[in-house]
């Protein structure tokens, strides 16, 4: 049997569709006999098993992308993992990532395992991430993805896409995007673990009393005013880690809460994503 000749212009075209290098694609055809459509599947196969080979790495590195829709009721932020920042800074890397994200925003899936069923460009989300690491040589994976709806929302991408911030306003005007974007970037650079104390989880409260107790105790004082000093202590944790109580960065002497009622008095935060690398 002759051995089937591949020529260099199917080789590249088959690259072209794929992104997988030309000595890989040229051996998808040669394995194929030529056949076009079984050489795409037999590299998405082989993107299948590296992806599985691959799926005890650690994928560290990523691309994180937030958007929002057009009327500004709805925002996506999603990362996209890696386990290199060679492949993290690469601008294919981060043209895919906000592809996806666009995609995310379109269609409006709940879940990150729901947007993987979403279609892209004739294949699912999923396939074409699976793809990737053949092409790329990586763990690639949607390792995060958050969506938020509000009357407003507002979003900020930090340091380079390492970071993405969705925040959540109840008054529906764009007059008040710059102090969403600027609450936005106080979640990115305070990391706050909550919106205000209603919004602290109990067991995490709990657990504040507790380290408070403890501090108070190994500091010496009397054993009927732990309570107290732990309250204290679990007042400042609020100021410290919850967005709305925080000290404005922007303007040291306010809080988060504060700033935003100077815009309007009737203005807050009703929620907010944030998605980071690490």
């Amino acid at each position: 049997m002759s051995e089937i000749t591949i020529s260099a212009k199917d080789v590249n075209e088959l690259r072209q569709q794929t992104g997988v290098g030309m000595m890989d694609c040229k051996k998808a055809l040669v394995e194929a006999g030529g056949d076009f459509n079984k050489a795409i599947e037999l590299l998405r196969l082989r993107g299948q098993k590296m992806s599985e080979k691959r799926a005890d790495r650690d994928a560290k590195e990523g691309v994180v992308i937030a958007m929002v829709s057009d009327d500004k009721k709805k925002g996506v932020v999603l990362r996209l993992s890696c386990e290199t920042d060679f492949v993290s800074k690469n601008e294919e890397f981060v043209q895919l990532t906000k592809d996806i994200t666009a995609k995310a925003l379109e269609h409006f899936p709940a879940t990150a395992e729901e947007l993987l069923q979403v279609d892209m460009n004739g294949i699912a989300i999923g396939t074409l991430v699976t793809e990737q690491v053949a092409k790329i040589g990586e763990k690639i994976e949607i390792s995060d993805y958050q969506i938020m709806e509000a009357p407003l929302v507002a979003s900020y991408i930090h340091m380079g896409n390492k970071a993405g911030v969705l925040v959540g306003l109840n008054l529906a005007d764009d007059a008040y995007l710059e102090a969403g974007r600027d609450a936005a970037m106080q979640v990115a650079a305070m990391k706050p673990v909550a919106l205000d104390q209603n919004d602290v989880p109990q067991d995490v409260i709990a657990k504040e009393i507790e380290i408070g107790k403890e501090i108070a105790r190994n500091e010496g004082k009397a054993e009927d005013m732990l309570e107290k000093i732990a309250v204290g202590k679990l007042n400042k944790f609020f100021k410290d880690n919850t967005l709305l109580n925080q000290v404005f960065v922007k303007d040291g002497k306010i809080s988060v809460g504060d700033y935003l009622k100077s815009k309007n008095p009737e203005l807050t935060a009703i929620g907010f994503k944030h998605v980071k690398l690490g």
